[in-house]
């Protein structure tokens, strides 16, 4: 069972979260994780995936224009994804910088992709995914690694029906 956490950084943060994203994938029984960026990241590692879980820094309240062209780019495996677990974080450089909004990006498109979309655990926030301000904070790994775990689950849970 492997759960791919895609990712675009430019400053680093992103990754970070990820980084604690997939630390909460990796405590799952039985889960691989495969940490890509998106310079990183290939059609196989979208096909290879049970669950995958994207995240991006938030640029005017979306998605960062080179995670767009990666899911752009792989369209056509579609017909793969779905009923595959899907799910999103963010980070942004302001408490009300749009990272929500960059989270339902994300999702749009895992939705369009055919994926079975969740949120964040509600023992984390419980709403679109994870986000942080700036670099996160041991409150916001601790987030991260409950939606790594909740989707590595899922997909367990999914994999075993």
């Amino acid at each position: 069972m492997q759960v791919l956490v895609l990712y675009y950084s430019r400053t680093g943060n992103t990754k970070k979260l990820a980084e604690g994203i997939a630390k909460g994938v990796r405590e799952v029984l039985g889960a691989q994780c495969v940490l890509k960026s998106t310079s990183e990241v290939t059609k196989q590692d979208f096909l290879d995936a049970d669950g995958m879980i994207v995240g991006s820094p938030d640029y005017f309240g979306s998605m960062a224009s080179e995670m767009k062209e990666i899911l752009d780019r792989f369209v056509g495996v579609r017909p793969q994804m779905e009923n595959k677990v899907g799910a999103a974080f963010a980070t942004g450089g302001d408490l009300s910088g749009g990272k929500e909004t960059t989270l339902i990006s994300i999702l749009q498109a895992l939705l369009i992709y055919g994926m079975i979309v969740v949120g964040d655990p509600l023992d984390a926030t419980g709403h679109y995914g994870v986000t942080c301000v700036d670099a996160p904070d041991a409150e916001a790994l601790e987030n991260a690694a409950k939606l790594g775990r909740r989707v590595a689950s899922l997909v367990q849970k999914l994999k075993a029906a």
